[in-house]
């Protein structure tokens, strides 16, 4: 440079500064409407993924394919829409995080690479739960959905049992959580409800799941929702305010609620903005260098890079100096069942609305058990605000100001 100063190091966070990490700084709300039709254009793209994972499932499918499945959607819709720059620059779009594909009592961030020697397959009867995410110019959009592989329960061939409760106590948590949602409501009264749903059907919520507020580039806010009240992982109480967008994640599960890590190595991972380090491997600085060009702010996965090998060389110092925080793949007790249902909720003027989501078929769906009252009360709540109808004026002369006869 003309000054003398050398330019600043990559893997030196002091320095170092992308667009998307200045673009935290220009935050907006949903009452923008350029801003909510991006947050909706994102959700099209998330149920249309979504809606391809579940026809794309079939017994022998393997899980790998159906990962790089819901990215390529999410990728081949996104490169298709807001190609105008703005300002000289392309609004960045695309994964907001990395398709993954749990299978049974695997509960989350299961992401297989290319170079993983055993490929599972998926087969008739697996309980298959499927997360996808997408953004547009930072604002995301996410969802997951829990779905049967191969033969499907029928009104003469029911889900019964404990399997059902666990489904139904999903599903119902899932609309008690958006009923509750209201400005001025907060997130302790979600929780309460939610848990009281898990003890009507007779199974736990999973311990650790936190719902947050989306914010530009941000896909865990500070403001967070717990599935119960846990001494391990408390919440700050807050309230809810009008234009907000959250990510909400229910997940009930027929054992005791705790998971444990996998021994398999994580291999989605996302950039702690926070930590610096001059990092001393070449295979580090590599992984490092493509992380800030390329996600400086979401999550991302090993499989993104050109060289998976030398990435999950590089992982490791990066981890060992906290400049990258993992998603490890968690697992309940084997033979649990998980059922898993994550939605994109919009605060808006007219109501908590839901824009994220496949519509979950109960018919086949039996179970024996129902929730309380209380809960029936809030279920019956509607969440859209009716809309006041202007009184009429009285019929008035313009003349004279008298009521015309």
């Amino acid at each position: 440079r003309k000054s003398g100063r050398m330019a600043p190091d990559p893997t030196d966070a002091d320095d170092y500064e992308t667009p998307s990490m200045a673009a935290l700084e220009e935050d907006c709300d949903v009452d923008n409407s350029d801003v909510c039709t991006k947050y909706r254009e994102a959700a099209n793209i998330v149920n249309l993924a979504l809606q391809g994972i579940v026809l794309e499932a079939r017994p022998g499918s393997s899980v790998i394919h159906m990962c790089k499945f819901g990215d390529s959607v999410i990728n081949q819709k996104t490169a298709g829409i807001y190609q105008k720059k703005v300002k000289g620059k392309p609004i960045e779009r695309g994964v907001a995080f990395p398709t993954c594909i749990s299978v049974n009592e695997c509960v989350c961030h299961n992401c297989p690479l290319e170079s993983d020697q055993d490929r599972q397959l998926l087969r008739d009867g697996d309980l298959v739960k499927a997360d996808v995410g997408c953004y547009i110019d930072g604002y995301m959009s996410v969802a997951a959905h829990s779905f049967i592989v191969g033969s499907q329960p029928t009104v003469q061939y029911p889900l019964t049992g404990v399997r059902a409760d666990v489904m139904m106590a999903a599903h119902v948590a899932s609309e008690v959580a958006v009923k509750l949602m209201q400005p001025g409501n907060t997130n302790s009264q979600v929780t309460q409800a939610i848990s009281k749903v898990a003890e009507a059907y007779g199974v736990f919520t999973v311990a650790g799941v936190l719902s947050h507020k989306l914010k530009r580039f941000v896909i865990d806010g500070n403001k967070a929702i717990a599935m119960c009240d846990d001494a391990e992982h408390k919440v700050e109480t807050h309230t809810f305010e009008l234009n907000e967008a959250y990510a909400v994640d229910i997940v009930m599960s027929s054992g005791d609620g705790r998971l444990k890590e996998a021994e398999a190595r994580a291999t989605i991972f996302k950039r702690a903005v926070d930590k610096s380090y001059r990092l001393k491997m070449r295979a580090s600085r590599y992984l490092f260098n493509e992380v800030n060009a390329r996600f400086p702010a979401l999550p991302f996965t090993l499989r993104s890079f050109n060289d998976e090998r030398q990435a999950r060389m590089g992982i490791v110092e990066c981890l060992k100096h906290e400049l990258l925080q993992a998603y490890p793949v968690l697992y309940a007790k084997q033979g649990d069942y998980v059922v898993q249902f994550k939605f994109t909720v919009l605060i808006l003027p007219s109501g908590p609305t839901r824009i994220t989501g496949v519509t979950c078929d109960l018919d086949g769906v039996q179970s024996e058990k129902t929730v309380n009252a209380e809960v029936n009360v809030i279920l019956a709540q509607s969440t859209k605000k009716k809309k006041r109808r202007p009184r009429k004026k009285p019929n008035v002369s313009p003349l004279c100001g008298s009521r015309l006869q």
